[in-house]
């Protein structure tokens, strides 16, 4: 306790972010270290703060889980007390802050970033490389692919090379994001029936991932860049606390008299050490119906 005590002798200052609003094609990238807050922009203890506040965690039940005493958590809150490399790494844990979240933690409290972010092209991920092409091989002839935090396509199979090739018009829009698609005027929002009921559905999620990642500004500025395209309706604007969504949501394409529906199924990589592993995406399409699944068939 007194070595805790004789640590609360620093204070830092909170300086507010703005955001900032893209353009149709503003590029969203995460596949070089970027971080959305450098300690200039937020000391330790306020972003610890905020990210206490989003995972609504007392002082007193994240003192326990870090094994701290609430005297010293608060200290480090109000910046009268410097963490150390290891202290800033136990409450991340406690927090579940993802890695990304994390090296900006270790930023603003004056440390090196400790996780790499690796391309998957890269020789140390070749184990991870050998699964996710498994899985989109295994994935053959339905849709598959693979994405980043912010749905940049990363690698994709056969069948989804072939789904978009019925749709010409997505290679106007650059870069290659499957959200974007959906919204984009001249992506695949014209050919999707249940639009409204999609895109409310990826608005939301949006929202979501912005709420429970407050230092992620790409995030951020990624909804912004959504919400900016024509016929979006202002409501969108307000995450929906109150949303019942049904359990099961199709997106359905239709072209030339043929409509295609399909559903996804998201896997992650369970113990990831690497940011970008951490944070990449295989998503799988299957055929919500049986018109669907024949047609892929026939075209295999």
């Amino acid at each position: 306790m007194q070595d805790e005590l004789a640590e609360c002798v620093s204070s830092g200052s909170l300086l507010l972010i703005a955001g900032t609003r893209l353009s149709y094609n503003r590029t969203v990238s995460s596949r070089s270290p970027v971080p959305q807050t450098t300690r200039r922009d937020l000391n330790f203890g306020a972003l610890l703060r905020r990210w206490r506040t989003v995972r609504r965690v007392s002082q007193l039940a994240l003192a326990l889980d870090a094994d701290i005493s609430t005297r010293h958590l608060s200290c480090v809150e109000t910046g009268r007390a410097q963490p150390s490399w290891e202290m800033v790494l136990r409450l991340a844990n406690a927090l579940e802050i993802p890695l990304r979240e994390r090296n900006t933690l270790l930023l603003a409290a004056g440390y090196a970033p400790h996780y790499r972010q690796t391309s998957l092209d890269a020789p140390e991920m070749e184990a991870a490389r050998q699964a996710v092409d498994l899985l989109l091989r295994q994935q053959e002839p339905y849709p598959g692919i693979i994405i980043d935090r912010y749905w940049n396509t990363l690698r994709m199979n056969s069948g989804m090379r072939h789904f978009l090739g019925r749709f010409p018009i997505c290679d106007s829009v650059k870069p290659h994001n499957g959200v974007r698609f959906v919204f984009h005027p001249k992506g695949l929002r014209p050919f999707i029936e249940n639009w409204d009921s999609v895109a409310a559905r990826i608005v939301q999620r949006v929202h979501r991932e912005v709420a429970a990642n407050p230092s992620d500004e790409t995030m951020k500025c990624f909804l912004e860049e959504l919400l900016s395209y024509p016929a979006v309706p202002n409501r969108w604007r307000v995450l929906d606390v109150d949303e019942s969504p049904p359990p099961f949501l199709t997106i359905n394409y239709r072209r030339n008299n043929s409509t295609l529906r399909f559903f996804s199924a998201v896997t992650t990589f369970g113990t990831a050490q690497d940011v970008a592993l951490q944070e990449m995406r295989v998503e799988s399409f299957f055929p919500a119906d049986e018109a669907t699944r024949a047609e892929l068939m026939a075209a295999r």
